[in-house]
Order: C-alpha cells, then sequence, then structure tokens
C-alpha cells in the first residue's frame, strides 16, 4: 500500500449538488441503473428497442432503489462501431427528455464523452455527466461541465474505447497511477469550476482481469481523494471470463464483486440489476453499519 502525498488530499464531499437544487446523497452506498441505449451493448439483456421499453426499465429500476439512471447512446465495448455525434444525439436525446418528463425527481446521468452531446442531454433534462474518457476524447468536455454546472463522473482511461485493451502496461504501481491522474483531473475540474466529482477507476478499461481484481481489492486507497467512487463491474469480461461463462450467467459473479466494492469503499455500484444490488447494499450495512452512517 502507497503513502499518497499530501496535495493529492481533498476536502470530503459526498453529496452532489444536481439542477433543481436537488442533492444526491453518496454517504451510504447507492445504485445506478445502466440503460443502453445502443443496438450492440455488450449485454443483450439490457438493449433497449423502442421509448415504450425504456420508460418500463426505468420505472422499474426506479421501484428497486436506483438512486440513478445513467442513460448512453454510445457503446465503449471493446470492439464496437464508432458513430457520430448526431446519431449519439438522436439515441440519446428523446429517451433523456422521457425519463425526465415520466420521472421529473428521478437523477438521470447520460453517459458520453462528447462535450457537445452533454449540453444538450443536460438541455433535455439530465443532472449529471459520466464521462468514460475523463475529458481525454473532445477538449471542451471538462470546460462544459463547469459552465453547465452539474456533478461529473472522472473515469480512469487510457486511449480510447477501439483501443485501450493494448494500452495495460503500467510502470508504475497500478492505484499510484490512478491516484496521480485523478490528482491532475481534478485539478482541471476546478479550474473551471467543476466541484462535485465522483471518481471512477474504469474496470476494464485499459486493465486486464488481473489488475481489476488488484483495483477491487485495494479500492480503499483511492478514499485519499476525499470523493465518493463508483465501481462499475456489472457482467463485465473480469467478471465471467475467469469463470468460463458468458454476461448473460454472469449475475451471482456480479454480486460477489460489488459486495467486495462496497467492503472496500465504494458509494455507488452502476449495475444492469438493480434489485440485487440494493440487497447486496442492504445485506453489506447491516452486518458492517460503519459504512453507513
Amino acid at each position: 500500500m502507497f503513502q499518497a502525498p499530501q496535495d493529492t488530499c481533498f476536502s470530503p464531499r459526498l453529496t452532489l449538488r444536481c439542477p433543481g437544487g436537488r442533492v444526491l446523497d453518496l454517504r451510504r452506498p447507492q445504485v445506478m441503473g445502466i440503460l443502453n441505449l445502443t443496438p450492440d451493448s455488450f449485454f443483450e439483456g439490457n438493449r433497449i428497442g423502442s421509448l415504450d421499453d425504456l420508460l418500463r426499465r426505468a420505472e422499474q429500476m426506479l421501484r428497486e432503489g436506483a438512486a440513478v439512471l445513467d442513460l448512453g447512446g454510445y457503446s465503449t465495448r471493446p470492439g464496437a462501431d464508432d458513430i457520430s455525434p448526431d446519431e449519439e444525439k438522436r439515441r440519446l436525446l428523446p429517451a433523456v427528455a422521457a425519463v425526465r418528463q415520466a420521472f421529473p425527481e428521478a437523477f438521470i446521468s447520460v453517459d458520453t464523452f462528447r462535450a457537445g452531446v452533454a449540453a444538450e442531454a443536460v438541455a433535455a433534462g439530465a443532472d449529471i455527466l459520466n464521462d468514460v474518457s475523463g475529458g481525454q476524447l473532445d477538449e471542451q468536455m471538462l470546460p462544459t461541465a463547469g459552465r453547465l454546472g452539474v456533478p461529473y463522473i472522472l473515469m480512469h482511461m487510457r486511449g480510447t474505447p477501439h483501443t485501450m485493451t493494448q494500452l495495460t502496461q503500467y510502470t508504475d504501481d497500478l492505484v499510484l497511477e490512478l491516484v496521480r491522474y485523478f490528482r491532475d483531473k481534478l485539478q482541471e475540474l476546478r479550474h473551471h469550476g467543476v466541484t462535485d466529482v465522483v471518481l471512477d477507476p474504469g474496470f476494464g478499461f485499459a486493465k486486464t482481469p488481473a489488475q481489476g481484481y488488484e483495483l477491487l481489492r485495494r479500492l480503499r486507497e483511492l478514499q485519499v481523494l476525499g470523493l465518493p467512487i463508483l465501481a462499475g463491474l456489472s457482467r463485465k469480461s473480469m467478471v465471467y471470463k475467469p469463470l468460463g461463462l458468458t454476461p448473460d450467467a454472469a449475475l451471482p459473479g456480479t454480486i460477489s464483486v460489488n459486495t467486495l466494492a462496497v467492503l472496500n469503499g465504494a458509494q455507488l455500484l452502476r449495475v444492469h440489476d438493480v434489485a440485487e444490488a440494493r440487497q447486496t447494499i442492504q445485506l453489506v450495512i447491516n452486518t458492517f453499519p460503519s459504512i453507513s452512517p
């Protein structure tokens, strides 16, 4: 375990100030439900075919206890097709507007790395930006996040979704490299006026399964930065491949790794299966009450 330099630490903030004066409280671990609007999502069971299907699934997730709904129109799985900003907007914007109208109190996150898409999604009703690239794929993303005044999920990734699987060599300690990356990106975000931030270590993004499990074991070390931590492990290859399974059979494994993530300090679980994640959090808190105030 490394000792982080003092200047990497930030004031603890486990609440996110969202549009309309609403506050998302992450002092108790919460669930983010995944709503993929892409026809080539890696998990076939989460593909959405229509707005009616979207609203039905959104309602079910909220009923099962999702604190946030995460909508995405661009698949970031390895080998996924690239699409234009216009196509991403075509998929995403009507969906955001429909969910906002149907569920006015819901917290809506948009999974995009494009500043223009992000700005229009917030105008359509989104509350939170979830950027897998940390602003590296669009130089206007961080200034746009500051201008929009919404919380920002900062993920660690190298390269692009199409090249990241070849960029898994780390010359330094893996967690120390992530802390340095987050430290530098947080300084950029603060320069642009963004202070409500969630950290996502990026499981599966420029990391091998072995590196993913090291990161899971050491997740609590990222708490040195004083910000909420998101764990996105749901049905990923680091779960199903070691078991010789496919994503559709990986729910038990996902529950196991999500349990470890909460025990090791995750405040937000990004999942396909909301009810199971909520039960996981509740049982962990029942067993270890100190995890939640």
